[in-house]
């Protein structure tokens, strides 16, 4: 009789345990930029991804457990980058992570993602990050290449112009940017007349806007990964009397750059990968963000925001949280409509694959059109 009650509370207590584990929470790692010189990109960030979590969680969460965020600062920095990652996945908790925008930091936590084979969803556009062997990486949003040909396709058969000028920051982003869209130009038959590079967080960029005065030319176009250092070079480039057409990469049309840079940014274009008149995920997503932060929605928290909620829409339909089973199923969504656009992603984890057109009219960004690519299998 004793054996038989010891056997009874040995399974009532296997099956509470069982219960426990079940109701834990699924974990989710955030490296972001809370301190240090895109401190305010990471607060975008991280209110993207806590608005998709909210809303996931009162939805009664994935596979009847509550989704939980882990945030850890990379101090806006490569090593702080590795640090971050390396706190994250040492714990054995985690079960995926969410990067940062920043190519450059991507490409620095590369072998540790690598090593802790944790599926990562970024928001760096370099085209290597999600084609350097490393199966673990995915992205939500659009890599450069899509950018440049949508840059060079809108300045040379929309604008009509053909003398550019490319400025752009000596980083992954920047030096990527640059020679695909300097590729995409020569598949037109264009060689840029000024191409000026710069290392991130300049204060002085007179030799850079006097370079173009020089150079001839009546477009310019920009990849610069810091939006701060987008806001400080349109205010000098307008101070010394350069206001030729300018059509940039998504960092002219974000918050903080437009903020910062105030009417030298005005009439400026640029390629966005969110753009709130977009689509109607787009303009519903703006709707709440503003009701809940009381901030304008931008790239830095629509990204996050998807981020969080492809991750959780793979868990559902892997039906497990086994990093192998998540990344199989990232790799199998298609037609997932987001606040950056329709996910569909590819053997090599890409999930967008266009852009949008947006105008700076004073002040305010106005959609004029999406231009989308077929993916390449």
């Amino acid at each position: 009789m004793n054996t038989k009650i010891a056997s009874l509370w040995a399974a009532a207590l296997t099956a509470l345990s069982f219960q426990a584990q079940a109701a834990d929470p699924i974990k989710i790692g955030l490296m972001a930029e809370s301190t240090g010189a895109n401190a305010e990109a990471g607060v975008y960030q991280i209110n993207g991804a806590k608005m998709a979590l909210e809303e996931i969680n009162k939805a009664g969460g994935v596979l009847g457990r509550q989704l939980e965020l882990r945030i850890e600062d990379n101090q806006s920095s490569n090593p702080g980058s590795v640090l971050a990652i390396s706190k994250l996945t040492s714990g054995g908790d985690i079960t995926a992570l969410i990067g940062s925008v920043r190519s450059t930091q991507i490409q620095a936590v590369a072998p540790t993602v690598m090593k802790a084979g944790l599926p990562m969803v970024v928001g760096g556009t370099d085209y290597g990050l999600t084609h350097s062997n490393n199966p673990w990486i995915f992205r939500a949003r659009p890599n450069d290449s899509y950018s440049a040909k949508v840059i060079a396709d809108y300045g040379v058969n929309t604008l009509k112009l053909k003398k550019w000028a490319i400025v752009h920051s000596t980083d992954a982003f920047g030096n990527g940017g640059k020679t695909l869209l300097t590729e995409a130009l020569k598949g037109m038959g264009i060689t840029p007349v000024t191409v000026q590079g710069f290392t991130s967080n300049s204060q002085d960029f007179t030799p850079i806007v006097l370079a173009i005065k020089q150079g001839g030319a009546d477009v310019l176009t920009s990849y610069i990964a810091n939006s701060t250092d987008v806001g400080i070079f349109a205010k000098q480039l307008r101070q010394l009397g350069v206001n030729v057409p300018y059509v940039g990469s998504p960092s002219v049309s974000t918050d903080t750059a437009m903020k910062l840079a105030g009417n030298a940014l005005y009439g400026t274009y640029s390629i966005a990968d969110f753009a709130v008149d977009s689509s109607p995920e787009a303009q519903e997503y703006a709707k709440r963000y503003k009701e809940k932060y009381k901030l304008e929605p931008d790239l830095y928290s629509a990204w996050a925001y998807d981020a969080v909620q492809v991750l959780a829409l793979a868990i559902k339909n892997a039906n497990s949280t086994k990093p192998d089973d998540i990344k199989k199923a990232l790799h199998a969504i298609k037609g997932y409509k987001g606040a950056e656009g329709t996910y569909n992603f590819d053997k090599n984890g890409d999930g967008l694959h266009g852009y949008n057109i947006v105008k700076n009219e004073n002040g305010k960004i106005v959609f004029v059109k999406h231009i989308d690519f077929t993916p390449k299998e």
